[in-house]
């Protein structure tokens, strides 16, 4: 506790002091850290309930949690969802996170690059990652709004796009979807017309697999499907249901004095689509679904790929937890998420995390109102 007493303070330091990108950046980790910035509304998982099978088909001990993803091997379903970069603090959650991900086989997520770009200094605060994880699955991360233009701000080049990528030797980028933020960030990015030929054209240019990654308002059918034909491989549904970015920026308004952003921030932190229903929506793309919004247990990501999902997503749970106590913390808390998820698994009948695609389901509650007046209901109840 005095550890992550100390470094809370360090960044509050941080955010008083930095340049202005700087200190937007350690606002958003200390905010998320330590405020209730999470959605009230739940992701979904209680409303999910999976079949026990009183005779599993095999042992715990040959649960098998590896698995393929965009070509590559992973050790566990597990991405340790992009959160930081682009302070210093920013730098040594980055450092830990990367090597729990080196350590247990998982892939990994970087915060926004775009500090990277109008900040070439702060590109080590990234680049950190490739280091501490020399052969881990990383993934980049470009904002779909810096993609187009922003009043008199030119979009992120395909060169400027590439070298920050090549910082940290991304294997795959998320082009994350963060619409609802910056409509309550105060100095929020909040044009959209012509992102979605942005994410086409790039997907054409780079030589490396797109994610689509919604930040916690979650994807509708009509999105998905759009992004979809625009080229990107995967989504990352990004669901309401774990820390909602309306009110940490609505918390970030209200420190600056901004009554406009900091009402908006309380007005929508419950707006968007809960996870559970999100991986309903998306699943008719066929396309690869990455589970992130209100994952907490093994028992949540077994309910996802229930649902569907190819891979789970968990970001504050670890952001924390390497807060508290740094490298020990993060794998205590990735062992027993994993410890979590082999006894769904095992006690569902399952093998693998893809066996849970196929395993009978209960649907409950707000969750089941949503997909049937939504019409998915039939579709979410047979098998995937």
């Amino acid at each position: 506790m005095e550890m992550q007493t100390a470094r809370i303070e360090q960044m509050r330091e941080t955010s008083m002091d930095g340049g202005e990108i700087e200190q937007r950046k350690a606002d958003h980790l200390r905010l998320t850290a330590t405020e209730d910035v999470s959605a009230r509304t739940g992701a979904g998982w209680a409303d999910i309930r999976l079949l026990h099978e009183a005779l599993p088909t095999t042992d715990l001990d040959a649960v098998d949690l590896r698995m393929t993803f965009l070509g590559r091997q992973l050790e566990a379903p597990l991405v340790i969802a992009g959160m930081t970069g682009g302070s210093t603090h920013g730098a040594e959650v980055n450092a830990c996170l990367a090597r729990a991900a080196e350590r247990h086989g998982l892939a990994m997520g970087t915060g926004s690059q775009r500090a990277a770009v109008r900040r070439p200094d702060l590109a080590g605060t990234y680049a950190i990652v490739r280091e501490h994880a020399p052969t881990a699955f990383i993934i980049g991360n470009v904002g779909a709004p810096q993609l187009v233009r922003q009043g008199d701000q030119e979009p992120l080049s395909l060169e400027e796009i590439r070298v920050v990528l090549g910082t940290v030797r991304a294997d795959a980028v998320a082009i994350h979807l963060n619409f609802l933020q910056e409509t309550v960030q105060p100095e929020g990015d909040r044009h959209a017309a012509g992102v979605l030929d942005a994410i086409s054209s790039l997907a054409q240019a780079l030589d490396m697999p797109i994610i689509a990654k919604e930040t916690g308002a979650g994807l509708s059918r009509r999105s998905s499907q759009l992004l979809a034909g625009a080229g990107v491989e995967a989504l990352d549904v990004g669901g309401l249901g774990g820390t909602t970015f309306a009110a940490v920026e609505g918390l970030r308004a209200a420190g600056q004095g901004d009554a406009r952003g900091e009402r908006l921030g309380d007005v929508f932190r419950e707006w968007g689509i809960p996870t559970a229903i999100s991986l309903a929506a998306v699943a008719p793309t066929r396309l690869p679904m990455i589970a992130t919004g209100g994952i907490r247990t093994g028992l949540d990501a077994a309910k996802a790929f229930a649902l569907g999902a190819t891979a789970v997503g968990v970001a504050r749970p670890l952001l924390q937890a390497c807060l508290a106590g740094g490298d020990a913390a993060v794998d205590a808390w990735i062992e027993q998420f994993l410890a979590e998820l082999r006894a769904a698994i095992f006690l569902s009948g399952g093998r693998t995390s893809s066996d849970l695609h196929h395993c009978p389901r209960v649907i409950l509650g707000q969750t089941r109102e949503w997909l049937a007046q939504l019409g998915y209901l039939d579709e979410t109840q047979a098998a995937i």
